[in-house]
């Protein structure tokens, strides 16, 4: 995911450009670029390989100024990292586009506009849709018929600044399935990927719908929907402390992280999702050569995102046919490990600094890996850099030392990443790719409706209050969802918590369960619920309290030691996404009964930097 930020107004507007990018280099940093209309009406461009900081010095030797103009911090899906596949691209000397998102049928549309006469400058799709508008206005002369033309024949997901010295007195964008925000001040409008991109110039903002596209001019703002119809769109404006840097009305960090997990999980999608399938490319450049030679995956993590890790091997095996194992960062970097061919090292981490996951990075690229990959929320992080691909989850800063919303997004990266073998590895069929990608279209909807049974989440933590001890039970891929619950109970109320997999009670567990033990169980509807029943009734034959979260049509009936919550109906891939949002809840609500400190727990550290 890339940067964009665009600005029209009275005054000299490239400072405002290379201060957004800044704040837009979370999504993405190995090039930058701007170009900017000056007083004489000629279309100036800049653009430097590396970090938004090497563009601001270039900046300052040429000193581009103007009114208008386009801004682009890039992080490579097509072409490699370098000045010349750095944005803004242009088709002549007087139109100029950045792009956000990934064109699927440029291969055919570039071939198209070659064939056409248009030479290409570089290996970007984004040149394509420069090239293709330029093509339209040859047809249709008017910009904003032009742009719906071009638009019309994009497959894949964009979100579109464009300048032309034609049009001194407009800056235009178009959008769909990649973000788009407006940003409006007093004779002057501004256009990012992000509000945080513009917050040093306004506080008020209008979002860009599906299918959109604007004219935005000094004083006046034209928008219209997909069909073509102008329509106007709610102005919103900004209350400081929102965002990460405050609660806002929550009160914790890591409550408000939870309640952001529908939006961070959107953004995580965005840009991501093609018509029916998931794009290659939002890997990285090399992607779709590599992806094709995996055989195996080796996944490294630690804590929470090994966790994340468990789920992904059950997905990966199952869906992508692709063998797989997990283990802990710490034990990985220190034991003799035996590579099978063609195997992928995929590291995970929301800080992307932890040591240990850090180090055993270092330690594969000498022991024959095909490849590393790793997946992030911090694009400026040693393990990012030090990474041959990238898929940065987009969680925005986390706070909480309880991990949330990053691990939900690592999920999500981690059913991304294994819908894209599938279909490079010819094991995934079509429509089942299909039926998942519409499925996590409605992912946040879904989450959405479990965050409004806090209250019962809340209700049921009281039966905690005077509990030292806790059991976590799951089977499949609820098994590392049930660690996770554990660990969130463990981590902020500081009671006792252990998980296993439902089948492993009779193997021991079961000697520790009374009435003083609550059991947690995740119960998805799905091929081993009768099984889980069954484990289900050891608990109740011996005194246990059971809570669980089951799904509505799962048939498991309260009764005066069972105390169900039902979740909303999902399908058994997603299950692990949402059922652990519950868990999350449970924990925060038992941690403040327990009056313990939530967000900065005892003895524990947000970011484990040393060993």
């Amino acid at each position: 995911m890339c940067g964009i930020v665009g600005a029209i107004a009275e005054r000299n507007i490239t400072p405002i450009l290379l201060e957004g990018l800044k704040r837009l280099e979370y999504r993405g940093y190995d090039s930058a670029g701007l170009a900017v209309l000056d007083q004489a009406g000629t279309l100036h461009s800049l653009r430097r390989a590396g970090k938004v900081a090497e563009l601001e010095q270039a900046q300052k030797d040429i000193k581009l100024a103007g009114r208008l103009g386009i801004a682009h911090t890039r992080w490579a899906t097509h072409g490699a990292p370098c000045e010349r596949n750095a944005h803004p691209h242009f088709s002549g000397t007087d139109l100029a586009v950045v792009h956000n998102g990934i064109i699927e049928n440029y291969e055919t549309l570039r071939r198209r506009l070659q064939e056409l006469g248009y030479v290409f400058l570089s290996d970007t799709d984004t040149e394509v849709i420069a090239h293709l508008l330029h093509y339209h206005l040859q047809q249709q002369p008017e910009l904003i018929p032009a742009l719906q033309a071009t638009i019309r024949e994009l497959q894949g997901a964009y979100g579109l600044a464009i300048v032309s010295a034609k049009y001194p007195d407009s800056l235009f964008a178009a959008r769909s399935g990649s973000p788009l925000v407006i940003g409006c001040g007093l004779g002057e409008h501004f256009l990012a990927s992000d509000q945080l991109a513009l917050r040093q110039v306004t506080d008020r903002f209008i979002y860009l719908e599906e299918g959109d596209i604007a004219q935005i001019q000094c004083d006046t703002l034209h928008i219209w929907d997909r069909q073509g119809q102008p329509v106007t769109r709610e102005t919103l404006q900004y209350h400081e402390g929102a965002e990460a840097a405050d609660k806002g009305a929550y009160r914790h960090f890591m409550l408000k992280e939870i309640h952001e997990q529908p939006s961070v999980v959107q953004r995580t999608l965005e840009g991501r999702l093609g018509t029916h399938q998931v794009l290659l490319e939002a890997f990285g450049p090399q992607a779709a050569a590599l992806f094709s030679q995996v055989e195996n995956l080796q996944i490294v993590a630690c804590g929470t995102s090994f966790h994340a890790g468990m789920v992904a091997r059950y997905w990966l095996e199952s869906l992508a046919g692709i063998s797989c194992q997990v283990e802990v960062a710490s034990e990985f970097r220190y034991r003799k490990v035996v590579v099978r061919p063609n195997t992928l090292f995929v590291s995970i981490s929301q800080s992307g600094e932890t040591a240990d996951t850090l180090a055993a990075l270092r330690n594969a690229k000498d022991m024959g890996y095909l490849g590393s990959l790793a997946i992030c929320n911090v694009a400026t992080s040693s393990l990012v850099r030090e990474s041959d691909l990238t898929l940065l989850t987009h969680a925005g800063p986390e706070i909480g030392v309880a991990s949330t919303k990053a691990f939900t997004t690592q999920l999500v990266g981690l059913l991304l990443l294994t819908l894209a073998l599938g279909r490079s590895k010819g094991s995934l069929a079509a429509d089942q790719e299909r039926q998942l990608v519409e499925e996590l279209r409605c992912l946040p909807t879904r989450l959405d409706e479990v965050l409004s049974l806090s209250h019962t989440v809340e209700q049921i933590a009281e039966r905690f209050s005077d509990k030292r001890h806790s059991l976590f039970l799951g089977r499949g891929t609820q098994y590392p969802v049930a660690l996770e619950g554990a660990l969130k109970l463990k981590e902020i109320s500081y009671i006792h918590a252990e998980a296993y997999p439902a089948g492993e009670l009779k193997h021991g567990p079961l000697a520790l369960v009374d009435s003083d033990m609550p059991v947690v169980t995740v119960a998805p509807s799905n091929e081993l619920l009768e099984k889980l029943k069954s484990n289900l009734q050891e608990v109740r034959a011996r005194g246990g309290e059971l809570i669980v979260f089951a799904d509505a049509q799962a048939g498991i009936e309260h009764d005066q030691t069972t105390h169900v919550l039902n979740m909303p109906h999902i399908s058994d891939v997603l299950s692990p996404i949402l059922y652990t949002l519950p868990l999350q809840l449970l924990a925060y609500y038992v941690a403040i009964l327990k009056g313990t400190d939530v967000d900065q727990p005892r003895n524990l550290a947000k970011s484990v930097t040393v060993e």
